[in-house]
């Protein structure tokens, strides 16, 4: 299917004291349109860095970061933006919903940004609503929802404008472990169903459910496997 995600001798430094930081020292990596990653690694080794690159939510210092045919280090900020909401779905920790906003609302706010219709707004909120379970909590705002069912809002408003990409930081960080299975449970249907699903985790167990673990230290990527999900799934 080809590669979603091209990244090529990729730097990202910081000066922080005086100090030159380097927090991505020369990163490679590719990221095949339908697949199921998981980055990990410890505090200070580049995983967070390399989410916001792939986020387009920074620009590298040198080398390059391709998605879907777009050269990042060329676009303006402008350009990053309407790139972030057409092709990028952001799942958050704390869910990053609207308050005072019904679930339905929540979900149908990047379709206003991009310019979609009022009409085709709802329709297609509703549908993502419905293809993460909560169909009859439409109406709801945040407040009204559990845990679970906030982040699932999450989802469907990362799903709504077809993005070619789902990009997930610390998904489950805020749930119990029962709400935990059941979020990465829908993950691992919406990736059956197509979807390119990157997570960002520091969690073994949350990582387990990818079907490829890049793990990153000292601003490189250390290894890059697939794991015992994606052995289970590869034909005889």
């Amino acid at each position: 299917m080809g590669a979603l995600i091209e990244i090529r001798n990729l730097v990202r430094q910081y000066v922080m004291g005086g100090q030159i930081i380097r927090a991505l020292n020369g990163v490679n990596l590719e990221i095949q349109r339908g697949e199921f990653v998981a980055i990990m690694g410890p505090s200070g080794s580049g995983k967070s860095t390399c989410m916001n690159m792939i986020g387009c939510l920074d620009k590298p210092t040198s080398g390059s970061y391709v998605i879907d045919g777009n050269d990042v280090s060329q676009l303006t900020e402008d350009q990053l933006a309407e790139l972030r909401n057409r092709k990028i779905g952001f799942v958050f920790q704390n869910f990053n919903l609207l308050p005072r906003t019904t679930a339905l609302e929540n979900v149908e706010l990047p379709m206003m940004y991009a310019g979609v219709p009022a009409r085709e707004r709802r329709r297609r909120a509703v549908e993502a609503l419905e293809r993460v379970g909560l169909g009859e909590r439409l109406h709801n705002r945040p407040n009204e929802l559990s845990g679970g069912q906030q982040q699932r809002v999450s989802i469907a408003r990362a799903l709504v404008n077809r993005p070619a990409l789902i990009l997930a930081d610390e998904p489950t960080g805020a749930l119990d472990s029962q709400t935990t299975e059941d979020i990465l449970k829908l993950f691992e249907e919406l990736h059956q169903q197509g979807n390119t699903i990157v997570i960002v985790t520091h969690e073994d167990e949350v990582g387990q459910h990818a079907h490829r673990i890049v793990r990153f230290r000292d601003g490189k990527v250390e290894s890059d496997l697939p794991t015992d999900r994606a052995r289970e799934v590869e034909p005889v």
